[in-house]
Protein backbone atom coordinates (compact mmCIF):
# COMPACT_ATOMS: atom_id res chain seq x y z
CA UNK A 1 0.00 0.00 0.00
CA UNK A 2 1.20 3.49 -1.09
CA UNK A 3 1.93 5.77 2.07
CA UNK A 4 0.51 9.14 2.17
CA UNK A 5 2.19 12.14 1.69
CA UNK A 6 3.75 13.86 4.61
CA UNK A 7 1.99 16.49 6.11
CA UNK A 8 3.21 19.51 4.76
CA UNK A 9 4.69 21.94 7.49
CA UNK A 10 2.53 25.11 8.60
CA UNK A 11 3.58 28.26 6.66
CA UNK A 12 4.84 31.03 8.51
CA UNK A 13 2.19 33.67 10.44
CA UNK A 14 4.18 36.19 9.81
CA UNK A 15 2.37 39.12 7.26
CA UNK A 16 3.42 41.70 4.46
CA UNK A 17 4.76 44.09 6.90
CA UNK A 18 8.41 45.43 5.68
CA UNK A 19 10.85 43.36 6.82
CA UNK A 20 13.50 44.98 9.19
CA UNK A 21 15.39 42.41 10.55
CA UNK A 22 19.39 41.31 9.91
CA UNK A 23 20.11 41.75 6.14
CA UNK A 24 22.43 38.92 6.44
CA UNK A 25 24.11 36.28 3.85
CA UNK A 26 21.62 34.15 4.90
CA UNK A 27 18.36 36.18 3.47
CA UNK A 28 20.54 37.42 0.59
CA UNK A 29 21.07 33.91 -0.35
CA UNK A 30 17.37 33.13 0.01
CA UNK A 31 16.63 36.04 -2.17
CA UNK A 32 18.48 34.93 -4.47
CA UNK A 33 17.46 31.74 -4.86
CA UNK A 34 13.88 32.60 -5.35
CA UNK A 35 14.09 35.39 -7.67
CA UNK A 36 17.03 34.28 -9.48
CA UNK A 37 18.46 30.61 -10.79
CA UNK A 38 21.20 29.92 -7.38
CA UNK A 39 23.07 32.40 -5.55
CA UNK A 40 26.12 33.07 -7.15
CA UNK A 41 29.21 34.71 -5.04
CA UNK A 42 30.05 38.02 -6.87
CA UNK A 43 25.65 38.63 -6.77
CA UNK A 44 25.54 37.53 -2.79
CA UNK A 45 28.52 39.93 -2.15
CA UNK A 46 26.91 42.51 -4.43
CA UNK A 47 23.29 42.56 -2.92
CA UNK A 48 24.59 42.52 0.45
CA UNK A 49 26.14 45.61 -0.08
CA UNK A 50 22.89 47.30 -0.90
CA UNK A 51 20.85 46.85 1.60
CA UNK A 52 17.06 44.48 1.40
CA UNK A 53 14.73 47.02 -0.18
CA UNK A 54 17.54 48.47 -2.53
CA UNK A 55 18.49 44.77 -3.95
CA UNK A 56 14.62 44.16 -3.99
CA UNK A 57 14.35 46.98 -6.17
CA UNK A 58 16.99 46.58 -8.24
CA UNK A 59 15.85 42.49 -8.82
CA UNK A 60 12.16 43.80 -10.10
CA UNK A 61 13.38 46.79 -12.00
CA UNK A 62 15.86 45.42 -14.66
CA UNK A 63 18.30 47.23 -16.51
CA UNK A 64 19.84 45.06 -18.69
CA UNK A 65 18.34 44.80 -22.75
CA UNK A 66 16.18 42.15 -23.54
CA UNK A 67 18.78 39.07 -25.28
CA UNK A 68 19.43 39.22 -28.62
CA UNK A 69 17.12 36.24 -30.55
CA UNK A 70 17.92 33.04 -31.00
CA UNK A 71 20.22 32.18 -34.32
CA UNK A 72 21.09 29.52 -36.66
CA UNK A 73 22.76 27.13 -35.43
CA UNK A 74 21.67 23.70 -36.99
CA UNK A 75 22.39 22.17 -40.45
CA UNK A 76 19.81 22.07 -43.58
CA UNK A 77 21.22 18.67 -44.64
CA UNK A 78 18.91 15.94 -45.20
CA UNK A 79 15.38 15.99 -47.44
CA UNK A 80 14.70 19.29 -47.14
CA UNK A 81 11.83 20.63 -49.02
CA UNK A 82 12.39 24.55 -48.01
CA UNK A 83 15.98 24.79 -46.47
CA UNK A 84 16.62 28.06 -45.36
CA UNK A 85 19.91 28.57 -46.94
CA UNK A 86 19.05 32.64 -47.03
CA UNK A 87 20.12 32.38 -43.25
CA UNK A 88 23.71 32.57 -42.27
CA UNK A 89 24.81 30.67 -39.31
CA UNK A 90 24.64 32.86 -36.54
CA UNK A 91 22.14 34.81 -37.75
CA UNK A 92 18.16 34.68 -36.07
CA UNK A 93 15.63 32.74 -37.92
CA UNK A 94 12.74 33.92 -36.09
CA UNK A 95 11.50 36.75 -38.65
CA UNK A 96 11.91 33.80 -41.49
CA UNK A 97 8.81 31.75 -42.24
CA UNK A 98 9.42 28.52 -43.03
CA UNK A 99 6.59 25.66 -43.59
CA UNK A 100 9.79 22.82 -43.98
CA UNK A 101 9.02 20.22 -41.31
CA UNK A 102 12.47 19.19 -40.30
CA UNK A 103 13.69 23.00 -40.38
CA UNK A 104 10.60 23.82 -38.01
CA UNK A 105 11.51 20.91 -35.50
CA UNK A 106 15.47 22.12 -35.75
CA UNK A 107 14.24 25.95 -35.50
CA UNK A 108 11.96 24.26 -31.94
CA UNK A 109 14.83 22.58 -30.78
CA UNK A 110 17.29 25.58 -31.42
CA UNK A 111 14.82 27.87 -29.69
CA UNK A 112 15.09 25.62 -26.25
CA UNK A 113 18.61 25.59 -26.35
CA UNK A 114 18.49 29.73 -26.64
CA UNK A 115 16.20 30.25 -23.89
CA UNK A 116 18.67 27.93 -21.73
CA UNK A 117 20.84 30.16 -22.57
CA UNK A 118 18.79 32.93 -21.42
CA UNK A 119 18.57 31.54 -17.84
CA UNK A 120 22.28 30.28 -17.42
CA UNK A 121 23.30 34.01 -18.30
CA UNK A 122 20.85 35.86 -16.69
CA UNK A 123 21.48 39.04 -15.37
CA UNK A 124 20.38 40.42 -12.17
CA UNK A 125 16.89 40.61 -12.03
CA UNK A 126 13.67 38.56 -11.41
CA UNK A 127 13.22 38.58 -15.04
CA UNK A 128 13.85 35.33 -16.23
CA UNK A 129 12.18 33.48 -13.22
CA UNK A 130 9.29 35.58 -13.86
CA UNK A 131 9.53 34.66 -17.42
CA UNK A 132 8.92 30.92 -16.78
CA UNK A 133 6.02 31.60 -14.47
CA UNK A 134 4.26 33.13 -16.89
CA UNK A 135 5.36 30.25 -19.20
CA UNK A 136 3.95 27.68 -16.84
CA UNK A 137 0.95 30.03 -16.29
CA UNK A 138 0.09 30.71 -19.90
CA UNK A 139 1.28 27.15 -20.95
CA UNK A 140 1.86 25.93 -24.35
CA UNK A 141 3.56 23.01 -26.18
CA UNK A 142 6.37 23.86 -28.93
CA UNK A 143 5.05 20.19 -30.53
CA UNK A 144 1.57 21.21 -31.08
CA UNK A 145 2.20 25.09 -31.51
CA UNK A 146 4.89 23.57 -34.46
CA UNK A 147 5.43 26.89 -35.57
CA UNK A 148 8.95 27.86 -34.53
CA UNK A 149 8.53 31.52 -35.09
CA UNK A 150 5.00 31.23 -33.69
CA UNK A 151 6.84 30.17 -30.26
CA UNK A 152 9.78 32.76 -30.24
CA UNK A 153 7.33 35.81 -30.67
CA UNK A 154 4.91 34.23 -28.10
CA UNK A 155 8.18 33.82 -25.64
CA UNK A 156 9.21 36.96 -26.24
CA UNK A 157 5.59 38.60 -25.52
CA UNK A 158 5.88 36.64 -21.91
CA UNK A 159 9.76 38.24 -21.25
CA UNK A 160 8.65 41.84 -22.47
CA UNK A 161 5.91 41.79 -19.97
CA UNK A 162 7.00 39.83 -17.66
CA UNK A 163 6.66 42.47 -15.01
CA UNK A 164 4.07 44.57 -16.52
CA UNK A 165 0.81 44.95 -16.75
CA UNK A 166 -1.07 41.45 -16.18
CA UNK A 167 -4.30 42.58 -17.74
CA UNK A 168 -2.38 43.86 -20.93
CA UNK A 169 -0.32 40.21 -20.76
CA UNK A 170 -3.58 38.20 -20.75
CA UNK A 171 -4.69 40.67 -23.71
CA UNK A 172 -1.85 40.25 -25.89
CA UNK A 173 -1.61 36.47 -25.18
CA UNK A 174 -5.08 35.86 -26.23
CA UNK A 175 -4.53 37.11 -29.99
CA UNK A 176 -1.36 35.93 -29.47
CA UNK A 177 -0.51 33.34 -32.79
CA UNK A 178 0.77 30.49 -30.54
CA UNK A 179 -2.06 30.36 -28.01
CA UNK A 180 -4.29 30.82 -31.36
CA UNK A 181 -2.51 27.87 -32.44
CA UNK A 182 -2.16 26.05 -28.99
CA UNK A 183 -5.71 26.59 -28.08
CA UNK A 184 -7.68 26.28 -31.25
CA UNK A 185 -8.72 30.28 -30.89
CA UNK A 186 -7.68 30.36 -35.47
CA UNK A 187 -10.56 27.80 -35.71
CA UNK A 188 -13.54 29.91 -33.41
CA UNK A 189 -15.86 31.40 -35.79
CA UNK A 190 -19.45 32.08 -35.63
CA UNK A 191 -20.48 29.31 -37.76
CA UNK A 192 -18.09 26.69 -35.04
CA UNK A 193 -17.73 28.31 -31.97
CA UNK A 194 -14.88 26.84 -30.31
CA UNK A 195 -15.26 26.89 -26.45
CA UNK A 196 -11.15 25.95 -25.25
CA UNK A 197 -9.60 29.26 -25.12
CA UNK A 198 -12.84 30.94 -23.40
CA UNK A 199 -12.92 28.22 -20.99
CA UNK A 200 -9.46 28.47 -20.15
CA UNK A 201 -8.97 31.82 -20.30
CA UNK A 202 -11.27 31.86 -17.28
CA UNK A 203 -10.86 28.67 -15.63
CA UNK A 204 -6.56 29.01 -15.56
CA UNK A 205 -5.67 32.27 -16.67
CA UNK A 206 -7.87 34.63 -15.05
CA UNK A 207 -10.09 33.27 -12.53
CA UNK A 208 -9.20 30.00 -10.84
CA UNK A 209 -10.97 26.62 -9.57
CA UNK A 210 -11.51 27.52 -5.94
CA UNK A 211 -14.59 27.69 -4.54
CA UNK A 212 -15.22 31.66 -5.33
CA UNK A 213 -14.48 31.12 -8.96
CA UNK A 214 -18.51 30.47 -9.85
CA UNK A 215 -18.28 31.51 -13.59
CA UNK A 216 -20.88 29.00 -15.83
CA UNK A 217 -20.69 26.60 -18.57
CA UNK A 218 -22.96 29.84 -20.05
CA UNK A 219 -20.10 32.39 -19.54
CA UNK A 220 -17.49 29.93 -21.40
CA UNK A 221 -19.84 29.76 -24.89
CA UNK A 222 -20.13 33.55 -24.29
CA UNK A 223 -16.27 34.26 -24.22
CA UNK A 224 -15.94 31.75 -27.21
CA UNK A 225 -18.82 33.73 -29.11
CA UNK A 226 -16.75 37.33 -28.12
CA UNK A 227 -13.31 35.99 -29.27
CA UNK A 228 -14.14 34.29 -32.80
CA UNK A 229 -12.81 36.13 -35.97
CA UNK A 230 -9.06 34.96 -34.60
CA UNK A 231 -6.67 34.01 -37.12
CA UNK A 232 -3.07 33.76 -38.22
CA UNK A 233 -1.12 35.00 -40.93
CA UNK A 234 2.02 32.62 -41.05
CA UNK A 235 3.49 34.80 -43.88
CA UNK A 236 3.45 38.09 -41.39
CA UNK A 237 3.70 36.16 -38.04
CA UNK A 238 1.28 37.39 -36.33
CA UNK A 239 -2.76 37.43 -35.90
CA UNK A 240 -5.52 39.51 -37.84
CA UNK A 241 -9.27 39.57 -37.10
CA UNK A 242 -11.41 38.48 -39.68
CA UNK A 243 -14.78 40.43 -39.07
CA UNK A 244 -16.96 38.23 -41.31
CA UNK A 245 -16.01 35.02 -39.18
CA UNK A 246 -16.86 37.02 -36.13
CA UNK A 247 -20.66 36.38 -33.94
CA UNK A 248 -21.95 40.08 -33.84
CA UNK A 249 -24.91 39.18 -31.91
CA UNK A 250 -24.83 40.36 -27.87
CA UNK A 251 -23.14 38.26 -25.45
CA UNK A 252 -24.80 37.54 -22.14
CA UNK A 253 -23.30 36.54 -19.00
CA UNK A 254 -23.89 35.29 -15.35
CA UNK A 255 -24.59 36.81 -12.04
CA UNK A 256 -20.81 36.15 -11.70
CA UNK A 257 -20.38 38.81 -13.75
CA UNK A 258 -23.13 40.92 -12.30
CA UNK A 259 -25.26 39.46 -15.49
CA UNK A 260 -23.06 42.02 -17.94
CA UNK A 261 -24.23 41.92 -21.90
CA UNK A 262 -20.98 42.62 -24.39
CA UNK A 263 -22.35 44.38 -27.02
CA UNK A 264 -21.84 42.83 -30.55
CA UNK A 265 -19.79 44.44 -32.89
CA UNK A 266 -19.89 44.88 -36.76
CA UNK A 267 -17.08 46.92 -37.26
CA UNK A 268 -13.59 46.49 -38.20
CA UNK A 269 -12.27 47.22 -34.70
CA UNK A 270 -14.74 44.59 -33.08
CA UNK A 271 -12.13 41.43 -32.30
CA UNK A 272 -10.53 44.19 -30.00
CA UNK A 273 -13.40 46.16 -28.60
CA UNK A 274 -15.44 43.13 -27.14
CA UNK A 275 -12.04 41.74 -25.91
CA UNK A 276 -11.65 44.84 -24.01
CA UNK A 277 -15.29 44.05 -22.68
CA UNK A 278 -14.99 40.76 -21.88
CA UNK A 279 -11.35 41.30 -19.64
CA UNK A 280 -12.83 44.77 -18.28
CA UNK A 281 -15.74 42.76 -17.19
CA UNK A 282 -13.18 39.37 -15.76
CA UNK A 283 -11.00 42.09 -13.76
CA UNK A 284 -13.69 43.47 -12.26
CA UNK A 285 -13.97 40.01 -10.66
CA UNK A 286 -12.06 40.21 -7.37
CA UNK A 287 -11.09 36.70 -7.35
CA UNK A 288 -8.87 37.43 -10.54
CA UNK A 289 -6.34 39.41 -8.35
CA UNK A 290 -6.47 36.55 -5.64
CA UNK A 291 -5.95 33.81 -7.67
CA UNK A 292 -2.91 35.11 -9.68
CA UNK A 293 -0.98 35.87 -5.89
CA UNK A 294 -1.73 32.50 -4.96
CA UNK A 295 0.04 32.01 -8.19
CA UNK A 296 2.76 33.79 -7.21
CA UNK A 297 3.01 32.80 -3.89
CA UNK A 298 3.25 29.28 -4.61
CA UNK A 299 6.02 30.19 -7.17
CA UNK A 300 8.36 32.23 -4.70
CA UNK A 301 7.40 31.34 -0.91
CA UNK A 302 5.67 27.99 -0.59
CA UNK A 303 2.84 25.82 -1.66
CA UNK A 304 0.64 25.18 1.12
CA UNK A 305 -2.08 28.23 1.80
CA UNK A 306 -3.93 27.96 4.82
CA UNK A 307 -6.64 29.88 6.27
CA UNK A 308 -3.64 32.68 8.18
CA UNK A 309 -1.56 32.66 4.78
CA UNK A 310 -4.97 33.85 2.48
CA UNK A 311 -5.86 36.36 5.34
CA UNK A 312 -2.52 37.92 5.98
CA UNK A 313 -1.01 37.49 3.04
CA UNK A 314 -3.33 36.79 -0.57
CA UNK A 315 -6.00 38.74 0.37
CA UNK A 316 -3.97 42.31 0.84
CA UNK A 317 -1.99 41.51 -1.69
CA UNK A 318 -4.57 40.75 -4.26
CA UNK A 319 -5.97 44.32 -2.70
CA UNK A 320 -2.32 45.82 -3.75
CA UNK A 321 -2.54 43.92 -7.33
CA UNK A 322 -6.12 45.85 -7.70
CA UNK A 323 -5.28 48.97 -6.28
CA UNK A 324 -2.21 49.29 -9.41
CA UNK A 325 -4.31 48.42 -11.97
CA UNK A 326 -2.90 44.92 -12.04
CA UNK A 327 0.78 46.11 -12.16
CA UNK A 328 2.73 42.97 -11.28
CA UNK A 329 6.01 44.69 -9.49
CA UNK A 330 3.65 46.64 -6.44
CA UNK A 331 2.74 42.94 -5.86
CA UNK A 332 6.31 41.38 -6.07
CA UNK A 333 8.20 44.32 -4.49
CA UNK A 334 5.54 44.07 -1.40
CA UNK A 335 5.96 40.03 -1.22
CA UNK A 336 9.80 39.98 -1.40
CA UNK A 337 10.19 42.96 0.66
CA UNK A 338 8.14 41.14 3.57
CA UNK A 339 8.52 39.57 7.12
CA UNK A 340 6.61 36.82 5.80
CA UNK A 341 9.17 35.97 2.92
CA UNK A 342 12.27 36.29 5.06
CA UNK A 343 10.35 34.20 8.06
CA UNK A 344 12.96 31.16 8.76
CA UNK A 345 10.05 29.08 8.45
CA UNK A 346 10.04 30.24 4.72
CA UNK A 347 13.44 29.29 3.74
CA UNK A 348 14.58 26.14 2.59
CA UNK A 349 11.33 25.11 2.05
CA UNK A 350 11.02 24.65 -1.46
CA UNK A 351 12.18 21.38 -3.31
CA UNK A 352 13.99 22.66 -6.37
CA UNK A 353 12.22 22.05 -9.83
CA UNK A 354 14.91 20.26 -12.43
CA UNK A 355 15.17 24.18 -14.21
CA UNK A 356 16.41 25.61 -10.22
CA UNK A 357 18.94 22.54 -10.13
CA UNK A 358 20.28 22.81 -12.92
CA UNK A 359 20.67 26.36 -14.24
CA UNK A 360 21.26 26.88 -10.42
CA UNK A 361 24.36 25.02 -10.43
CA UNK A 362 25.82 26.74 -13.53
CA UNK A 363 25.33 30.18 -11.68
CA UNK A 364 26.64 29.15 -8.25
CA UNK A 365 29.48 27.48 -9.88
CA UNK A 366 30.28 30.27 -12.37
CA UNK A 367 30.28 27.59 -14.87
CA UNK A 368 32.68 28.72 -17.98
CA UNK A 369 30.84 28.82 -21.44
CA UNK A 370 32.21 29.95 -24.68
CA UNK A 371 32.45 33.15 -25.95
CA UNK A 372 29.03 34.48 -27.75
CA UNK A 373 30.91 34.21 -31.25
CA UNK A 374 31.27 29.92 -30.60
CA UNK A 375 27.28 29.95 -30.51
CA UNK A 376 27.36 26.12 -32.30
CA UNK A 377 29.52 25.35 -29.03
CA UNK A 378 27.52 26.80 -26.48
CA UNK A 379 24.00 25.49 -28.04
CA UNK A 380 25.09 22.81 -27.91
CA UNK A 381 25.90 23.00 -23.91
CA UNK A 382 22.59 24.20 -23.88
CA UNK A 383 21.58 21.27 -25.78
CA UNK A 384 22.43 18.82 -22.64
CA UNK A 385 21.05 21.06 -19.80
CA UNK A 386 17.88 21.21 -21.86
CA UNK A 387 17.83 17.21 -22.26
CA UNK A 388 18.84 17.01 -18.17
CA UNK A 389 15.95 18.94 -17.01
CA UNK A 390 13.52 16.98 -19.28
CA UNK A 391 14.79 13.83 -17.99
CA UNK A 392 13.75 15.67 -14.61
CA UNK A 393 10.73 15.81 -15.60
CA UNK A 394 10.75 19.69 -16.66
CA UNK A 395 11.10 20.49 -20.17
CA UNK A 396 11.54 23.96 -20.89
CA UNK A 397 8.70 25.13 -24.07
CA UNK A 398 7.11 21.72 -23.35
CA UNK A 399 5.13 21.46 -20.03
CA UNK A 400 2.59 18.54 -19.92
CA UNK A 401 -0.44 20.18 -20.93
CA UNK A 402 -2.31 23.45 -20.50
CA UNK A 403 -2.19 23.20 -16.77
CA UNK A 404 1.50 23.77 -17.21
CA UNK A 405 3.56 21.51 -14.39
CA UNK A 406 1.91 19.82 -11.42
CA UNK A 407 4.18 20.62 -8.95
CA UNK A 408 2.59 24.30 -8.95
CA UNK A 409 -1.06 23.10 -8.56
CA UNK A 410 -1.17 19.24 -7.59
CA UNK A 411 -2.49 19.19 -4.25
CA UNK A 412 -1.69 17.25 -1.73
CA UNK A 413 2.30 16.79 -3.02
CA UNK A 414 2.86 20.20 -5.15
CA UNK A 415 6.66 20.40 -5.11
CA UNK A 416 7.52 17.06 -3.80
CA UNK A 417 6.31 15.84 -7.33
CA UNK A 418 9.34 16.42 -8.79
CA UNK A 419 11.54 13.65 -6.37
CA UNK A 420 10.49 10.17 -7.45
CA UNK A 421 12.28 7.23 -7.82
CA UNK A 422 13.40 8.18 -11.50
CA UNK A 423 14.24 11.41 -10.80
CA UNK A 424 16.48 11.72 -8.11
CA UNK A 425 18.96 9.30 -9.66
CA UNK A 426 19.16 11.64 -12.15
CA UNK A 427 19.10 14.41 -10.08
CA UNK A 428 22.34 12.80 -8.50
CA UNK A 429 23.76 11.78 -11.93
CA UNK A 430 23.31 15.40 -13.19
CA UNK A 431 25.33 16.96 -9.81
CA UNK A 432 27.85 13.85 -10.12
CA UNK A 433 28.45 14.28 -14.32
CA UNK A 434 29.29 18.48 -13.69
CA UNK A 435 31.84 17.40 -11.13
CA UNK A 436 33.55 14.47 -11.97
CA UNK A 437 33.90 14.88 -15.60
CA UNK A 438 32.00 17.29 -17.13
CA UNK A 439 30.16 17.45 -20.46
CA UNK A 440 31.96 17.78 -23.39
CA UNK A 441 31.04 18.88 -27.04
CA UNK A 442 32.86 19.96 -30.12
CA UNK A 443 36.18 18.84 -27.71
CA UNK A 444 35.51 21.72 -25.00
CA UNK A 445 33.66 21.02 -21.75
CA UNK A 446 31.67 22.38 -19.28
CA UNK A 447 32.44 21.48 -16.16
CA UNK A 448 32.52 22.57 -12.21
CA UNK A 449 36.05 23.68 -11.40
CA UNK A 450 36.41 23.36 -7.68
CA UNK A 451 39.59 24.83 -7.08
CA UNK A 452 38.33 27.99 -8.78
CA UNK A 453 35.25 28.20 -7.15
CA UNK A 454 37.10 27.84 -3.78
CA UNK A 455 39.00 30.20 -4.16
CA UNK A 456 36.55 32.89 -4.81
CA UNK A 457 35.43 31.75 -1.06
CA UNK A 458 36.48 33.77 1.68
CA UNK A 459 38.67 31.62 3.58
CA UNK A 460 39.44 28.27 1.41
CA UNK A 461 42.75 27.48 3.52
CA UNK A 462 40.31 27.03 6.88
CA UNK A 463 38.71 23.38 6.38
CA UNK A 464 36.12 24.65 8.48
CA UNK A 465 35.22 27.72 7.41
CA UNK A 466 35.16 26.55 4.00
CA UNK A 467 33.07 23.75 4.94
CA UNK A 468 30.97 26.51 6.33
CA UNK A 469 30.45 28.17 3.66
CA UNK A 470 29.61 25.98 1.17
CA UNK A 471 27.02 24.67 3.41
CA UNK A 472 25.91 28.39 3.71
CA UNK A 473 25.73 28.44 -0.57
CA UNK A 474 24.73 25.48 -1.57
CA UNK A 475 21.98 24.61 1.42
CA UNK A 476 19.03 26.79 2.50
CA UNK A 477 19.29 24.14 5.85
CA UNK A 478 22.25 23.96 8.00
CA UNK A 479 24.18 20.30 8.87
CA UNK A 480 24.76 19.44 11.99
CA UNK A 481 28.32 19.56 13.63
CA UNK A 482 28.74 16.21 13.85
CA UNK A 483 28.04 15.91 10.07
CA UNK A 484 30.81 18.69 8.82
CA UNK A 485 33.16 17.60 11.48
CA UNK A 486 33.12 14.25 9.73
CA UNK A 487 33.12 15.26 6.12
CA UNK A 488 36.66 17.82 6.88
CA UNK A 489 38.00 14.67 8.27
CA UNK A 490 37.13 12.04 5.83
CA UNK A 491 37.26 14.50 2.38
CA UNK A 492 39.30 17.28 3.60
CA UNK A 493 41.96 15.83 6.17
CA UNK A 494 41.99 12.98 4.11
CA UNK A 495 41.28 11.06 6.87
CA UNK A 496 44.01 13.11 9.40
CA UNK A 497 42.85 14.66 13.01
CA UNK A 498 44.16 18.50 12.41
CA UNK A 499 43.44 21.50 9.96
CA UNK A 500 46.97 21.92 8.99
CA UNK A 501 46.57 18.57 6.46
CA UNK A 502 44.11 20.31 4.28
CA UNK A 503 45.76 23.86 5.37
CA UNK A 504 49.06 23.04 3.97
CA UNK A 505 47.85 21.32 0.98
CA UNK A 506 45.82 24.75 0.18
CA UNK A 507 48.77 27.40 0.90
CA UNK A 508 50.92 25.04 -1.41
CA UNK A 509 48.70 24.86 -4.13
CA UNK A 510 48.21 28.84 -3.91
CA UNK A 511 51.69 29.36 -3.95
CA UNK A 512 52.73 26.61 -6.29
CA UNK A 513 50.17 25.51 -8.43
CA UNK A 514 52.58 23.88 -11.04
CA UNK A 515 53.12 21.24 -8.08
CA UNK A 516 51.27 18.89 -10.11
CA UNK A 517 51.08 16.09 -6.87
CA UNK A 518 49.92 18.62 -4.57
CA UNK A 519 47.45 20.57 -6.55
CA UNK A 520 45.91 17.45 -7.69
CA UNK A 521 45.66 16.54 -3.59
CA UNK A 522 43.46 19.83 -3.67
CA UNK A 523 41.25 19.55 -6.55
CA UNK A 524 40.26 15.74 -6.00
CA UNK A 525 39.37 16.65 -1.99
CA UNK A 526 37.65 20.02 -3.37
CA UNK A 527 35.81 17.21 -5.97
CA UNK A 528 34.62 14.72 -3.24
CA UNK A 529 33.81 17.53 -0.72
CA UNK A 530 31.55 18.90 -3.53
CA UNK A 531 29.78 15.80 -5.07
CA UNK A 532 29.16 14.39 -1.31
CA UNK A 533 27.25 18.00 -0.50
CA UNK A 534 25.58 17.59 -3.21
CA UNK A 535 24.41 14.29 -3.08
CA UNK A 536 22.53 15.44 0.45
CA UNK A 537 19.11 15.84 0.60
CA UNK A 538 19.13 18.83 1.39
CA UNK A 539 20.67 20.17 -2.07
CA UNK A 540 17.34 19.11 -3.41
CA UNK A 541 15.70 22.40 -1.29
CA UNK A 542 15.61 26.35 -1.99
Amino acid sequence: MEKPPPTPLAPPSTGLQAYTGNWGRAEVIHLLKRSMFGAAVADIQYFLDKGMQASVDELINPQAPLPAPPVKEYDTSGALTAPDTNIAAGQTWVNDPNNDGTIQSRRRASFKKWWMGCMVQQDRSVREKMTLFWHNHFATESNDVSNAQYLYKHHNLLRTHALGNFKELVKQVTIDPAMLVYLNGQLNSKTAPDENYGRELQELFCCGKGPDSLYTEADVKAAAKVLTGWQNNATQINSVFTLSRHDTTNKQFSAFYKNTVITGRNTATAGLDELNDLLNMIFAVDEVAKYICRRLYRWFVYYEIDASVEQNIITPLAAIFRNNNYEIKPVLKTLLSSQHFYDSLSMGCVIKSPLDLVVGLCREFNISFQPASDFVTNYGFYNYLVSSCTNMQQNPGDPPDVSGWKAYYQEPQFYQIWINSDTLPKRNQFTDTMIVNGYTFSGKKIQIDGLSYARSLKNPEDPNLLIDELVEILFQTELSSATKAQLKKDILLGGQAQDYYWSNAWNGFITNPNDTANTNIVRTRLRDLIKYLMNLAEYQLS
